[in-house]
């Protein structure tokens, strides 16, 4: 080797856990630049970039920032200043490490915002990773959440000069392991209440309709993980239903739509309401503020006298054990 060849680590494995993201502040400006970057993500949202940057730019930017600021400060963890979106990912990135043991580099990133893919990856590699896993935390394929999350990686790729070996997980909507630490989750948090749901929601984030009707397979991941879960509880299909929440904008998006679910079996008669979001890998402002805060609302207006939001997996026990699984599983072959 040349003496002036820049020192280079090798030899060592990667993983790369990404979620969503999140905004790093409340204000208005830390808002608006984390809205902006979502939003114009043209796998988050496919209208004709002709219609939508100017609504983008001239409407929505000028008022979501504020309304989405008040709803991350409902939730936010003011003793770390951040949200629990990043609270949470990071204590899992913590945790695989501790799992994985020395033999494997464990890092985190956020598709939107902060820290990015990119700066991650580019880590890794310092670190002498020439193999590197990326996990998308989405349990359901979609192209908004776990394609976009490979476009980002392989745009860092592009420059790169010396790439690393990567692996993207895949969905694992139907893991067996995801499915039982679903129903234990459940059956925990059910066993800490007071009352006895009636009947409990399955709530999965929402898409337009138009996106299933192109071939996004997600709305059918959805039906199979509540369908596999509803088969390990051993219960009747009336007690677990599937509802798609956090719909944008006037478009139809998949339905049944869960805040209308829910107001409609309150005036029912529905008194004992519990609602989990298997879609969610970690607690968020669409599970802690949407559901429960805004939809347990509408359920105690509407006449419902009980209501309990589940808990996410996060970095509990349960949680873990899926997120190691899913890796130990992608790195075979490479450990």
């Amino acid at each position: 080797m040349p003496a002036d060849h820049p020192s280079v680590a090798f030899g060592r494995i990667g993983v790369l856990i990404v979620n969503l993201g999140t905004p790093e502040g409340t204000d208005y400006w830390s808002m608006r630049r984390y809205l902006r970057e979502f939003l114009s993500d043209r796998r988050v949202i496919e209208v004709p970039r002709l219609i939508w940057w100017p609504l983008l730019n001239l409407v929505i930017l000028s008022k979501r920032p504020q309304r989405s600021g008040k709803a991350y400060e409902e939730v936010w963890n003011h003793e770390l200043d951040e949200s629990p979106l990043k609270t949470i990912t990071r204590s899992q990135a913590e945790q695989l490490a501790g799992r994985l043991g020395d033999a494997i580099e464990v890092e985190w990133a956020m598709r939107y915002g902060l820290p990015p893919i990119k700066e991650k990856l580019e880590a890794l590699f310092q670190k002498g990773c020439e193999r590197i896993l990326v996990v998308p935390l989405y349990p359901q394929y979609a192209a908004a959440t776990t394609a976009t999350v490979n476009d980002k990686t392989f745009d860092a790729l592009k420059q790169m000069r010396w790439q690393p070996a990567i692996r993207t997980a895949p969905q694992y909507c139907d893991d067996p392991v995801y499915i039982d630490a679903l129903a234990r989750s459940l059956e925990d948090h059910l066993a800490t209440l007071d009352f006895e749901p009636e009947l409990v929601l399955t709530s999965y984030h929402g898409l337009p309709k138009d996106y299933l009707l192109k071939g996004d397979p997600y709305h059918c991941h959805c039906y199979k993980t509540t369908r596999l879960l509803r088969e390990r509880l051993g219960w009747p299909q009336e007690r677990l239903m599937v509802t798609f929440q956090s719909r944008f904008g006037k478009a139809e998006w998949l339905q049944p739509y869960t805040d209308e679910t829910i107001k409609g079996l309150a005036r029912r008669g529905v008194k004992r309401l519990a609602v989990m979001m298997p879609g969610f890998v970690a607690d968020c402002l669409e599970t802690l503020e949407e559901i429960g805060g805004e939809n347990r609302g509408y359920f105690l207006e509407e006449g419902g006298t009980h209501f309990s939001a589940v808990p996410c997996l996060n970095d509990s026990e349960h949680g873990m054990r899926v997120i190691e699984a899913v890796v130990r599983r992608e790195l075979m072959g490479w450990i």
